[in-house]
C-alpha cells in the first residue's frame, strides 16, 4: 500500500520502519527538514517533506502529531487527498478526536497503538516496537467497516493485539492505566525532589534503584504528552485522580492507626489484582 505518516517521531518513525520492511511505500511528512532527512536516512520512509500535498497518492494516512495538532492537520490535508483515503490517528485520547474529525472525514478511524519509550523523536524509532502491544481501534456507528478493516489489517501486521472499543470507554480505561500513572509518577518525582535536607536528597538520589526507576519512568517522559493527556481527557483523569487520592488517604489512615493487619490485607488484595492488568 501507499501509506502516509504525518509526524515522524517515535511512533510515526517506528510505524514506518515496520511497514516499509513489509514492502509498503511510506510517504512521511514532518515540519522539520532535519527530521525528514533523518527519517529517510534510517529507513523509516521512502520520501519525506513538509508538504502535505506529497500525500495525495496515499491510500491510508496515519496522523502521529500531538493531540492538539490533529484537527488542524486534517483540515489542511482534506483539499489534497482522495475522498476514499482512510485517515486514522495514534492519539492517546479518542472521544474528543473522533468527535472533531468524523464530521470532517467519513473514512476516519480513531486509533491508539499503546507502545512507547521515555525518549521521543525519530532518533529512538525502532522496528518491532508494537509487537504484543495493545492497539485500540475506536470506531463509531458511522465509521465505514471498510475503513476499519484497513486500519485493523495494518495494525495486525505490526503483531499488535487489536482491541475494538467505543471512544468514551477507551478514554475512561486509559485514564486508569496510562494517564493516571503519568501524573502519579510525576508527583512521586516532585515529592522526592522536595526533600529539604540537601544531604538526605543526595543520598536518596544515590540509593535510588530499580523500584524508583520503575515507578518514576512515565513521570519523567515527554511533558507535552502529559499536558495533552490532561487537557483532552480532563474529566476522566480528574475522576481517576480523585479515586487514587481516596486510596492514598485510606492507606495513610491505616498507618496512622497502626492497623498493620488491615494494611497487610490491602497489600494482599493489590498483589492479587496486579497480574490482571499485565500481559506476559
Amino acid at each position: 500500500m501507499n501509506i502516509g505518516i504525518i509526524g515522524l517521531g517515535l511512533i510515526g518513525g517506528s510505524l514506518g520502519l515496520d511497514w516499509r520492511s513489509q514492502g509498503h511505500k511510506i510517504f512521511g511528512v514532518s515540519r522539520r527538514e532535519s527530521t525528514c532527512a533523518q527519517a529517510i536516512a534510517c529507513g523509516a520512509v521512502d520520501t519525506a517533506s513538509a508538504d502535505l500535498t506529497s500525500l495525495k497518492t496515499a491510500e491510508v494516512i496515519f496522523i502521529c502529531t500531538p493531540l492538539a495538532a490533529i484537527r488542524p492537520t486534517v483540515e489542511q490535508l482534506i483539499p489534497h487527498i482522495d475522498p476514499a483515503t482512510v485517515l486514522t490517528d495514534v492519539g492517546s485520547v479518542k472521544a474528543p478526536i473522533v468527535d472533531a474529525i468524523a464530521p470532517l472525514w467519513q473514512n476516519f478511524v480513531g486509533g491508539h497503538p499503546m507502545a512507547g519509550k521515555a525518549e521521543s523523536g525519530i532518533e529512538v524509532a525502532q522496528t518491532g516496537l508494537f509487537i504484543g502491544k495493545p492497539y485500540a481501534i475506536a470506531a463509531i456507528d458511522t465509521t465505514p467497516p471498510t475503513a476499519v478493516q484497513v486500519v485493523e489489517q495494518l495494525a495486525r501486521s505490526l503483531q499488535a493485539t487489536i482491541y475494538h472499543c467505543h471512544p468514551a470507554d477507551h478514554d475512561r480505561a486509559v485514564s486508569w492505566i496510562s494517564h493516571l500513572p503519568v501524573m502519579v509518577s510525576a508527583s512521586l518525582i516532585a515529592a522526592c525532589a522536595s526533600e529539604p535536607n540537601p544531604a538526605v536528597l543526595e543520598l536518596a538520589q544515590q540509593l535510588a534503584s530499580s523500584g524508583f526507576r520503575d515507578t518514576s519512568r512515565v513521570g519523567g517522559g515527554n511533558p507535552e504528552l502529559g499536558v495533552m493527556m490532561a487537557r483532552y481527557n480532563r474529566p476522566e483523569l480528574l475522576r481517576s485522580l480523585q479515586q487514587y487520592r481516596d486510596r492514598l488517604d485510606e492507606i495513610a489512615q491505616l498507618i496512622v492507626r497502626e492497623d498493620w493487619q488491615a494494611l497487610e490485607q490491602q497489600l494482599n488484595s493489590t498483589q492479587l489484582a496486579r497480574p490482571k492488568f499485565l500481559r506476559e
